[in-house]
């Protein structure tokens, strides 16, 4: 089908936007291929270091450079519930990688860590810079030239995001990423939520509280809940990095093995040797790029990508903009309900037609481009495709024509809402993002005036001692961009706004930090540059300021714009405490460089845009 006008027109917009950019990406990694075995170029010292604690057969392979050698790159910790199942992995890869004609080494290894661990301490302001550093960690591992095609290991938020940009800057690799798996459904998430709010109204301990949290949150593979970790697993599978139909299979099961395999074998496939060579870098293209946000739009997926999305088309070259995004959302359907804009998690989305109902219905719509690269071969409609066992055989089968829960899956004919999960609002506060899909119609305009905040801490105790009680506010909460504190997540707002909204109060967040990607209820504009650290507006809004945050119009506005610019900005200084401690005093120069969210909140140059100046450390604190 012919793509829809829009989707047509924004492709055309950034092809051409990115015209200089992403050439001299492709003539890059176009000169780094080479023919036959990589290693094959190194020196005989060189290639002994590279199999010397191989064994056997394997170190006879590397040693006679016949065979491809795939590099794993692995985020495996038996900590973090999404990453331990990655402990099992290398042998299988591996042993599939060798019955498919190929070799594999353990090349490297990346930090994951969790934004539910992390949410609300120190920790959390190392999160998004971690996926700078994996990126990094990504391109050490394959920085020995020993590689000719890469598997990559990776699930939640900043870790999937990282390890694309990382494998990018080897473009000329084939690349299969390989996902773990969502957890079996447990408490329901609506349910959980409610004990939060319970437990930020001091109506239940923290027994009860941990309980819920316990019972949702109870075994290994990804949580349940539709936030940055499952919206990454969708988006890897749209932009064809994954096998067909593998996001959303649970660890532990045969099903899973087997895609675990075939991943590798496929990854084989897909190199020089094979037959059949897709560099990674020819496969993420702007059509590619333009699905993953079509699909994150359809989806109601999260906010975080919004960044994440920015930086990885940066990496391949492609300059996507948040206007490029919200231009789709006004065209591009929402057609899942997934906690938390619905009641279900992923295993019931997955049930009712998952991915591949989600693909269909958009191809059939014009709403994705067909006609890209996967790993799985040419064509997008490959992914409408859904793996299936047959007598102990992995096969693919037809996906349903149509959902097998209206509840939870829509067709595109029969939307949810007309319009995507995501907004962007622009005014005299700056641009920000807003995770709509969860926010009910009636609270997506707030006009209030401002209650402002320096630290997510002076919030929380304003709320427990009922300085936010009986009243319409807006809560900025500024000084939490990327170059001020590393832009942690405030998840840990979420319970305590959402009791204000439920007793009947009109109330709205403006903030230069993140949400998580599991953005709920409460309308919140997010990501706003240009951050308060660095003279942004934000810096300038004084407590009773009277702000309009209006998701329907797109506006982010300021009764008194005039008397806002007139007025000298808060001191970054006085804003919280010294940026040190956990770690973070060693992420300085992370925070002196980075760039501002809407281009990704990266510390990395962007081919064809000139890199931002760093700052003076006196502008940070």
């Amino acid at each position: 089908m012919r793509p829809h006008p829009v989707i047509a027109d924004v492709t055309a917009r950034i092809v051409e936007r990115s015209g200089p950019g992403r050439e001299e990406y492709l003539v890059r990694i176009r000169a780094a291929a080479v023919r036959g075995p990589a290693r094959g170029r190194l020196g005989c010292a060189n290639l002994a270091h590279g199999f010397a604690a191989a064994e056997g057969a394997e170190k006879e392979s590397l040693r006679r450079g016949g065979k491809p050698n795939l590099a794993i790159v692995t985020s495996y910790n038996d900590m973090l519930s999404a990453h331990q199942p990655y402990g099992d992995y290398p042998p299988v890869l591996k042993d599939a990688v060798i019955r498919a004609g190929g070799i594999a080494q353990v090349a490297g290894g990346v930090p994951a860590m969790c934004d539910g661990i992390t949410q609300g301490r120190d920790g959390m302001q190392l999160s998004l810079f971690s996926r700078d550093v994996i990126a990094m960690s990504t391109a050490i591992a394959l920085s020995h030239d020993m590689f000719d095609g890469a598997v990559m290991l990776g699930v939640c938020d900043k870790i999937v995001p990282g390890l694309l940009i990382g494998a990018l800057s080897f473009g000329h690799l084939p690349t299969v990423f390989v996902p773990a798996g969502p957890m079996a459904s447990g408490l329901p998430n609506g349910e959980k939520a409610k004990v939060r709010q319970l437990h930020a109204e001091g109506k239940v301990g923290r027994e009860e509280l941990l309980a819920a949290e316990a019972a949702s949150y109870h075994s290994r593979g990804t949580c349940t809940f539709y936030g940055t970790a499952n919206s990454n697993q969708l988006l890897m599978e749209v932009l064809g990095l994954h096998l067909p139909g593998s996001s959303f299979v649970n660890p532990g099961t045969p099903l899973r093995e087997a895609l675990t395999r075939a991943a590798a074998a496929r990854a084989v496939a897909i190199t020089e040797h094979g037959g059949e060579s897709t560099p990674i870098g020819e496969l993420v293209d702007e059509k590619a790029v333009v699905n993953a946000c079509v699909a994150l739009l359809a989806s109601g997926g999260s906010t975080n990508h919004t960044m994440h999305l920015v930086a990885i088309a940066r990496a391949a070259g492609i300059t996507l903009t948040w206007d490029d995004l919200a231009d789709l959302s006004a065209v591009v359907p929402l057609l899942a309900r997934i906690y938390p804009n619905g009641s279900a998690d992923v295993n019931h989305f997955h049930a009712a037609g998952g991915v591949g109902f989600l693909v269909r219905t958009l191809l059939g719509s014009g709403l994705l481009h067909d006609d890209v690269r996967t790993i799985a071969g040419p064509g997008l409609g490959r992914y409408t495709a859904e793996p299936r066992l047959r007598d102990g055989e992995l096969i693919w089968a037809d996906g349903p024509a149509a959902p097998l829960d209206p509840t939870v899956l829509r067709p595109a004919t029969d939307p949810f809402a007309a319009d995507g999960g995501l907004k962007v609002l622009h005014g005299p506060l700056g641009t920000g993002v807003m995770k709509v899909s969860a926010v009910r119609p009636e609270h997506r305009v707030v006009s209030a005036p401002a209650q402002v905040f320096d630290d997510q801490a002076d919030f929380l105790a304003a709320f427990q001692e009922g300085r936010l009680d009986g009243r319409d506010l807006v809560a900025v909460l500024r000084f939490q961009g990327p170059a001020a504190n590393g832009m942690p997540e405030l998840h840990k707002l979420t319970p305590a706004l959402g009791v204000l909204q439920d007793r009947g109060q009109r109330v709205a967040l403006v903030t230069d930090g993140r949400m998580s990607g599991a953005s709920g209820k409460v309308p919140a504009a997010i990501h706003v540059t240009p951050e308060a650290a660095l003279g942004g507006p934000l810096a300038r809004v004084r407590d009773g300021d009277l702000i309009t945050v209006d998701a329907d119009r797109g506006v982010l506005g300021v009764v008194d714009a005039d008397a806002l610019r007139g007025r000298e900005p808060a001191d970054v200084a006085s804003a919280s405490s010294a940026w040190a401690g956990t770690g973070r005093e060693l992420f300085g120069a992370f925070r002196a460089s980075v760039g501002p969210a809407d281009a990704g909140a990266s510390v990395f140059p962007s081919y064809g845009v000139a890199a931002a100046p760093v700052r003076e450390a006196s502008r940070v604190r």
